[in-house]
């Protein structure tokens, strides 16, 4: 097959999770013998059209700021958008990729895709992260209307849909296509690599019982997990580290310089080196995350395959249970459950199915097989 990712960001050369699922399905893909394009806008060094890791990466643009007062930049995704249509249309045109496969977040691209892909008999598959709708009114205001509005008219474009869990599959089907429409392809993990990284200890850092890694963000939790942890620290002589960065990492550090063992807890910050996140995972006994909105969870998967505890919440806007499954612990977002989790764990209490074996369902490999698959079957015309 000859397939095309739309990605207004691309992998290595900006990270985040979207544009490294591409990257990882895009060169598993690539040395299996497909044809893999990925357009976006031009943040490496060079021409705008390179090869990299075996695959073609197509500038349609110029590199830009993606962020406008921490929200993402509608007139950045706008301005990438409406450049894209020309250059890949006349591909299309000249019948050189077979699908068009689409990162939906920030919706823009998803609309200019399919006006690419009119007349032609070429498919558009788009990958759903997360289904905001409710959620538009925290992150927007005032403006919430309009974001909700363009997630729901991005939803009933014709699609092939792909959603990273059965959560978000669920929640796309209350807005747009018909639930059996929509295939489940997970997001993946290097289990190898979580296995193998350096522990903090080599590279000159401290390690921690217990730890967070995620944006410092309220629908996280950290500050239950704060108060959870003070509870029990005593008990086992533990630690704590908060990996991540975020609006609410001011309050949260002084929320925590208020706890009884406050000396007990570390903000470690944004950590530019993802091998490091992996390292104190890897060091540490227990990771927690009472995260309430979860599209997928990748920390989760990637503590399992370091084999830690995991602590997670129970909730009906988090896949956290789908992800984790028998191999951690599910409670409550409430400081009293969260307690006694972390008093289980710490104590060396065991889930009853091993995070190890359920970190391998997640492992680029076979995710990448499932994408082969759901690719071909919108290429034959059998989805």
């Amino acid at each position: 097959m000859d397939i095309a990712y739309v990605s207004n960001v691309i992998y290595p050369f900006v990270k985040g999770g979207a544009e490294k699922r591409i990257h990882e399905i895009g060169t598993r893909l690539s040395d299996r013998g497909h044809d893999i394009t990925v357009y976006g806008r031009h943040y490496w060094e060079g021409p705008p059209e390179i090869d990299h890791d075996g695959m073609t990466l197509r500038a349609v643009a110029p590199a830009t700021e993606l962020y406008t007062d921490d929200r993402r930049s509608i007139t950045e995704a706008i301005g990438f958008s409406t450049r894209l249509v020309p250059p890949l249309r006349g591909r299309l045109d000249t019948s050189n990729h077979d699908l068009v496969v689409a990162s939906v977040f920030p919706y823009f691209p998803v609309i200019s895709s399919k006006l690419a892909t009119l007349g032609t008999d070429t498919p558009l598959v788009t990958t759903w992260l997360e289904v905001w709708r409710a959620y538009w009114d925290e992150y927007l205001g005032s403006l919430a209307p309009f974001g909700k509005l363009t997630e729901r008219f991005t939803a009933r474009v014709p699609q092939h849909p792909v959603a990273i869990s059965e959560l978000t599959a669920d929640r796309l089907a209350a807005i747009g296509p018909a639930r059996d429409s929509i295939e489940v392809v997970p997001i993946g993990i290097d289990a190898g690599q979580v296995r193998n990284v350096s522990l903090p200890e080599k590279n000159g850092q401290e390690h921690y019982d217990v730890l967070f890694a995620g944006r410092l963000v309220e629908h996280k939790n950290v500050d239950l997990l704060l108060s959870a942890f003070d509870s029990v620290a005593g008990r086992h002589d533990a630690t704590l580290g908060v990996i991540g960065d975020g609006p609410e990492a001011d309050r949260l550090r002084s929320r925590a310089e208020r706890l009884d063992h406050a000396d007990r807890v570390t903000f470690l910050g944004f950590l530019d080196e993802y091998a490091d996140v992996l390292g104190h995972m890897r060091a540490a006994r227990v990771f927690a995350s009472p995260s309430t909105r979860e599209g997928f969870g990748i920390t989760f998967a990637e503590a399992m395959a370091a084999d830690c505890a995991v602590i997670a919440a129970d909730h009906p806007d988090s896949a956290a249970d789908e992800v984790i499954g028998d191999a951690g612990f599910l409670v409550s977002p409430k400081e009293a459950e969260l307690s006694v989790a972390l008093d289980r764990a710490l104590a060396g209490e065991q889930p009853s199915v091993d995070p190890l074996t359920r970190a391998r369902r997640y492992d680029w490999d076979s995710v990448a097989d499932r994408a082969e698959t759901v690719y071909a079957k919108a290429v034959d015309g059998l989805w």
